[in-house]
């Protein structure tokens, strides 16, 4: 349900971008042009974009986004607010959309690890186990500070400070989710996609949440998960509604 004017849209794709300057200016400029604040990091392995503004505007930069054959399958994530929830617009290139410090994983050069759609989790979560029978364990790729505000019931929290901690701390616990179906998460799909693909290196039976908290909450209401989802901007954060707390 729409609850307010301002549009905010989350989306990421992990895609290969040669064109990293010229596609920042780009961006940076029709952007500018609509009005629209938030911010848009672009690297060679894709592109992780969080913007805000009268839907009209945010329509049409998303209209024109997708208007380049790479961005196609582009499929934002919606929710309202009442006011701008940044402060301005920011358009940066990184060496990565999201930081792990480990080359060898690139998603746009690798087949995707697999997917689970929020109806599927659910319905595992009421019964218990996966459908062949194993006990499934969500495991939470963001930082403690943000499981602290929400997570789903039971899951496993290692107390990152930042992204790039997973993978030694995959290290030091692996062991424990031998045998076990692992479901990572975390906001809008992008850390547990990255670390989905390690999760899988390392030999474990793994899925990772398809389009994260926020698209559980908008197909499910959040059933399972207790508390609010942190997001980075004036909101704060958001109930199973995709409301501001």
């Amino acid at each position: 349900m729409q609850s307010g004017h301002i549009l905010n849209i989350s989306c990421y794709l992990f895609v290969s971008l040669p064109d990293t300057a010229a596609l920042r200016d780009r961006l940076e400029a029709r952007a500018l042009a609509l009005a629209l604040k938030g911010t848009v990091l672009i690297a060679e392995e894709g592109i992780n974009l969080f913007l805000a503004g009268p839907a009209e505007a945010v329509n049409a930069w998303v209209a024109e986004l997708r208007a380049d054959a790479r961005f196609a399958t582009l499929t934002p994530k919606e929710s309202w607010s009442e006011v701008q929830p940044f402060q301005r617009l920011k358009v940066k290139v990184k060496p990565e959309i999201i930081r792990m410090n480990r080359p060898t994983v690139r998603p746009d050069q690798a087949p995707r690890a697999p997917a689970l759609a929020p109806a599927t989790l659910a319905r595992w979560l009421d019964q218990g186990h996966d459908d062949d029978g194993r006990e499934v364990v969500m495991l939470d790729t963001r930082n403690g500070f943000e499981v602290d505000q929400g997570a789903f019931d039971g899951a496993v929290d290692w107390r990152l400070d930042k992204f790039s901690d997973f993978p030694d701390a995959l290290a030091a616990h692996r062991d424990e989710l031998e045998g076990k179906t692992v479901v990572s998460y975390c906001t809008g799909g992008i850390r547990c996609e990255k670390a989905a693909m390690l999760l899988e290196e390392q030999g474990l039976i793994t899925w990772q949440l398809d389009g994260g908290i926020l698209k559980y909450f908008e197909d499910t209401g959040g059933k399972h998960y207790h508390g609010n989802c942190f997001v980075f901007d004036d909101r704060r954060g958001v109930n199973a509604d995709l409301s501001p707390t």
